[in-house]
């Protein structure tokens, strides 16, 4: 086996044995949505008249489902939170998009700041915390 291969093989093995495959976000109006997700870095699959799927790194897929129930209300929190490598940057890219970022702060884990959603929820963008590791 040559080097490159041995090394390769010990990064798989180093790897969580699952990942979260879909999450599912209702949402008012999946083109919106999907334009705003685009924009926060998430890469397009598909989208039909209500349905669009969106892919974030590691291979798991954003599923977003236009609906008039169950939408997270304007003013609530996601639940879930996006991870990216580098907050400051992120934070001044989303600037230059429009996207009004909050301040960033820091908690025990984390350095943050949080957004608003395409229907006025609020997202919060957090620092990676895998260090170093093969995700």
């Amino acid at each position: 086996m040559q080097l490159q291969e041995n090394i390769l093989l010990r990064q798989i093995e180093a790897r969580p044995s699952a990942a979260i495959g879909h999450i599912k976000l209702l949402v008012s109006n999946v083109s919106y949505a999907t334009d705003f997700f685009i924009k926060l870095g998430l890469r397009y699959i598909h989208q039909s008249e209500d349905v669009a799927v969106l892919e974030l790194r590691g291979g798991t897929h954003l599923v977003l489902i236009e609906t008039t129930k169950y939408i997270i209300a304007a003013g609530a929190t996601a639940h879930f939170d996006l991870m990216v490598d580098d907050i400051v940057f992120t934070r001044k890219c989303y600037i230059q998009l429009g996207l009004f970022p909050s301040e960033i702060q820091t908690d025990k884990l984390h350095s943050y700041f949080i957004i608003s959603g395409p229907d006025g929820y609020s997202i919060k963008i957090i620092s990676s915390h895998i260090a170093g590791r093969f995700v």
